[in-house]
């Protein structure tokens, strides 16, 4: 038996994310339009969050997180919490789905040297802690990388930063100094979402890359040494996960590829302790790069798809697992979903709190017949 590490291990685990509940949604709408102050939007985030933590416990789920509820989208918490960070309409990919839709997402943007306004999500975890959770509480936020991808070496403005080392050095220090807020009020569980890498793999991305002027193999050593710098300090006891996946906004994607361009430098350089890997259609390719996988580290299988309402056959998805582990033990492996329920935020989901439910029970399922526990 392969032992991990002594970090938090679920083998039925999610994403983060769930659909608002409508009166959330209103609530927001309202508050943009100043028809609701702070403490009044605050109060229905509050009871909405209360409401999903319940609903996660009563399906099985051990990590719990607060449903990213305090954000428009799933990058929206960093985002918004950094002063100096704008968004421009331009980038390398677009979302696109099946019957040819195109969206081409705003990119974040450093009109100016970038500081905190106060915390990222660690303010967020203090709530979601407050609550009595039989599970382990989990807060998500977009990793450094993403804020440098989409626009490559032209995501920040030279007079506040003269290159990319720069850039990257001022974003590692922030996210450490948010990694210690987070440590300081007892948050033992961290994921950091990312498309970058993933998208990485993506032929039509790295053309692009090149294309303005960078390489797509050096970008992927300089993600990684960012990330590493970011979690340098963080405590023994807090378990730090990445989750990658090629984009998932309303049942639209931006990437598609294989993990082998990056599979091997991933698992073995970065310093993470969980993989949360898209694989929920072959746009992600096959389970060959888990050869890759060390001793020590989990890669949790994104097999249950959060872009479609149609549930996954058990028997299948369990195959699917047996296949994997013919590349890695079966002991560093688990099960989620490929993404969150609501990365996008908003209404118009593709799927609805019925699916989602039977999505994460039928999670909770698998994990407990093919490790004994979730």
């Amino acid at each position: 038996m392969v032992k991990i590490s002594s970090k938090h291990i679920f083998r039925a685990d999610h994403v983060g994310s769930f659909v608002r509940p409508a009166r959330l949604i209103e609530a927001a709408r309202k508050r943009r339009a100043g028809a609701m102050d702070a403490d009044g939007f605050r109060e229905i985030q509050d009871q909405c969050i209360a409401e999903i933590a319940a609903f996660q416990e009563d399906i099985g789920l051990a990590s719990i997180t607060d449903g990213e509820f305090r954000r428009a989208v799933w990058s929206g918490g960093v985002i918004s919490a950094l002063e100096g960070m704008g968004v421009r309409d331009a980038g390398t990919l677009t979302f696109k789905n099946a019957d040819g839709t195109v969206f081409t997402p705003p990119s974040p943007y450093a009109e100016t040297k970038l500081k905190r306004r106060g915390t990222i999500v660690a303010d967020d975890y203090t709530y979601l802690r407050s609550m009595s959770l039989k599970g382990l509480p989990k807060v998500t936020m977009a990793s450094p990388p993403v804020l440098h991808f989409f626009l490559g070496d032209d995501s920040f403005d030279k007079g506040a930063y003269p290159d990319r080392d720069a850039y990257f050095a001022d974003l590692a220090a922030i996210y450490r100094d948010e990694i210690a807020d987070l440590a300081a009020a007892g948050c033992t569980y961290v994921q950091l979402d990312d498309t970058a890498l993933p998208c990485n793999c993506d032929t039509d991305a790295r053309a692009a890359i090149a294309g303005r002027g960078e390489d797509a193999d050096e970008l992927t050593d300089a993600y990684i040494g960012v990330i590493n710098d970011a979690l340098r300090d963080r405590p023994d006891n807090m378990t730090i996960g990445l989750h990658m996946c090629r984009g998932n906004l309303k049942g639209m994607w931006m990437g598609e590829g294989g993990y082998e361009p990056i599979a091997e430098k991933l698992f073995n350089q970065l310093n993470v302790d969980t993989f949360f890997l898209e694989y929920d259609t072959e746009r992600a390719g096959d389970f060959a790069p888990l050869q890759h996988l060390p001793k020590g580290k989990l890669a949790t299988l994104g097999l249950i798809s959060a872009k479609t309402p149609a549930l996954e056959n058990k028997s299948e998805i369990t195959a699917r697992i047996n296949a994997a582990a013919k590349y890695a033990p079966l002991d560093q492996l688990a099960l989620s979903p490929q993404c969150g329920f609501s990365s996008g935020g908003g209404d118009g989901q593709v799927v609805d709190m019925d699916d989602t439910r039977a999505k994460l029970e039928l999670v909770v399922a698998i994990a407990e017949e093919v490790w004994g526990t979730a």
